[in-house]
C-alpha cells in the first residue's frame, strides 16, 4: 500500500491503537503541506444536529454530525459534492471540502442540496509537520485512496471495517481483529 500522504488519502487506524480520539477510525486527509495535515473523521458521531448548530429548515434537512477530531471541537466543516459551491477546495476528482457558507445553507434551506451530498463535522483533526509520516511509518496508521470518491455512501458503522477488507491482503485480515481481544 503506499505510504504517501496527499490531498483525499485515507488514513485508517491500526486495530489496537488505544487513543479514544482515534480508537478504529477513518480519517480523510482534506489538506496535506508543508504546514501539516488538517483531516476529518469520518466515523464518529456525536450527539449534536445540524439544526443545533445553524439555522436551517430542519424538517427537510437535519443530520447528526460527526466528530472531525479533537482539535477545535466549536468549529463545523464539511465534505461534499457539489462542484459549483463557491470557495470549496477540491479533495478528489468529486469530493470537495468547506466553501462559501451563506451560499451553502441558503442552497439547503432552498432544497437544493440533498442529505446524500454532505458531510457535517463538528472539530477536525491535526498533524504538526511531519508527525502524520512519522506515526505512518510507525503503523499507526494505513493509507489507502481507493474509497475516497465513494465516501459519503459508506456505512459509518462498518466503515473502518469495510476499507480495511477493500485494502485487501494482511488488511483484510485486521479488519476482524476483536475491539477488545482479551475478550476473544
Amino acid at each position: 500500500m503506499a505510504k504517501e500522504i496527499q490531498n483525499g488519502s485515507i488514513l485508517v487506524s491500526e486495530p489496537f491503537l488505544g487513543d479514544p480520539n482515534f480508537e478504529r477510525s477513518v480519517v480523510l486527509v482534506c489538506q496535506h503541506d508543508k504546514e501539516g495535515t488538517v483531516g476529518l473523521v469520518l466515523n464518529k458521531l456525536s450527539n449534536i444536529n445540524l439544526s443545533d448548530v445553524i439555522e436551517i429548515n430542519g424538517e427537510i434537512f437535519d443530520i447528526t454530525l460527526a466528530v472531525g477530531g479533537p482539535m477545535q471541537p466549536n468549529t463545523l466543516h464539511y465534505i461534499h459534492k457539489i462542484q459549483d459551491l463557491p470557495e470549496a477546495k477540491q479533495i478528489s476528482p468529486e469530493l470537495f471540502w468547506g466553501g462559501n457558507f451563506e451560499e451553502l445553507t441558503r442552497r439547503i434551506n432552498l432544497g437544493l442540496i440533498s442529505q446524500e451530498q454532505i458531510r457535517f463535522f463538528v472539530g477536525y483533526s491535526g498533524w504538526s509537520p511531519h508527525q502524520l509520516q512519522e506515526e505512518i511509518d510507525k503503523n499507526v496508521w494505513f493509507i489507502t485512496n481507493k474509497a475516497v470518491n465513494k465516501l459519503l455512501n459508506l456505512n459509518i458503522d462498518s466503515l473502518w471495517r469495510d476499507i480495511l477488507k477493500q485494502m485487501g491482503g494482511k488488511y483484510k485480515m485486521y479488519a476482524n481483529y476483536p475491539a477488545d481481544p482479551n475478550l476473544n
